[in-house]
Formats: C-alpha cells, structure tokens, sequence
C-alpha cells in the first residue's frame, strides 16, 4: 500500500481577491505567500527509517524562540532556524538534498489540484445563533428570550442534557483540510 500524497509546500495566507480568466469568468481566489522559504530539512530513506520522506522547514526563526533539541536538529541539517516542521512522505528522495530550496513554480503548475489544510480564524466564545446559526427568538410581545437557546433538555424521562447538544462555547481556531483545490496562476512578484 502507498502512503505517497506527493511533496508539499506551507505558506501563509494574504488574502482574497478576484481574479479574471481567459474567457471572462471571475474567479474568487485566495493568495497564498511562500517568502519566508521552504528548506528541506531532513530526508529518511526505506534503509535506514522503513520509509521515504522529506522534512521541509518553514518560516524563519529567532533562535530564543526554538528549544534545544530543534536548535539541534536544524543546526545538525546546517540549515537556519525554522519555525514549522512538516513531513512528507514520497517514493523517492534521491532528488532531494538537505538545504535545498522548493520552489514552488518547480513542484506544481497552474491548473494542478491541490489539498489545502489549514487553522481556521478563531472566533472566541460564541453563543448558539453565531455557532450553530440557531433562530433568534421574539424581539417584542414581553419576550426576554431574544438571543437564548431555549430549552435543552427532553423532559422528566430522561431527566438531563444529553451528550454532544449544541451550545454556545469556543468557535474556530481549528485544524479543516479542503481537497481538490485548483491552482488559478503562480505569481512571483506578488
């Protein structure tokens, strides 16, 4: 069975913008920056760990913001302080050599599919009707409900709140992978 998903890059989001095709169609696109480098870091062969990877480093680093052991196993690499570490695991590393620069126009080209994963905005405590975009109650005729759950609970019989019902409580800040993104147009000189 292989694991192989292909060698990646990580960046950082700038933004979204429009963007005009060849046949007039606009396009919703998100800009993606790469300028703090991708470095390989490290490769693992099938001989000496089982499998084949490359460990790429992103965005640089002050050395007080690393401990030692990843001060030195980046120093070891001879490479400068990396705040990310991801591995990807490919057939081959023969290609690969510690302290190569990836490019990004070399690895894909415009109209490739990719798979984008990421941290989602943090939002902080939400209540229900941002969180789980629950309907507001009345605004006017005595109701003080206006922006509140409602009941919770099933009744006497079960007598409590079941596991896992939707309430208000912290929204965002976690991991989503979308799949099948396609490249639109890579640009240097943004």
């Amino acid at each position: 069975m292989s694991t192989e998903a292909g060698i990646g890059v990580m960046g950082t989001e700038l933004g979204m913008m429009s963007y005009f095709e060849t046949d007039g169609t606009v396009v919703s696109v998100i800009v993606v920056g790469f300028r703090e480098g991708n470095i390989v870091t490290q490769f693992k062969t099938s001989a000496t760990d089982d499998y084949d990877a490359v460990q790429v480093g992103y965005r640089r680093v002050r050395d007080k913001k690393l401990t030692k052991p990843e001060l030195g196993h980046l120093g070891k690499a001879g490479v400068i302080p990396m705040r990310h570490l991801k591995e990807f695991r490919l057939q081959s590393v023969e290609e690969f050599e510690t302290g190569q620069k990836l490019a990004v126009e070399e690895i894909f080209k415009e109209g490739d599919l990719v798979d984008v994963s990421g941290t989602t905005i943090g939002k902080g405590f939400q209540g229900g009707i941002k969180r789980h975009n629950f309907k507001r109650g009345q605004i006017s005729h005595g109701s003080k409900s206006h922006r509140e759950l409602g009941s919770i609970g099933a009744g006497t019989t079960p007598g409590r709140v079941y596991k896992g019902k939707k309430m208000p409580g912290r929204m965002g800040g976690s991991k989503r992978k979308i799949r099948k993104l396609k490249i639109v147009k890579i640009d240097n000189e943004l």
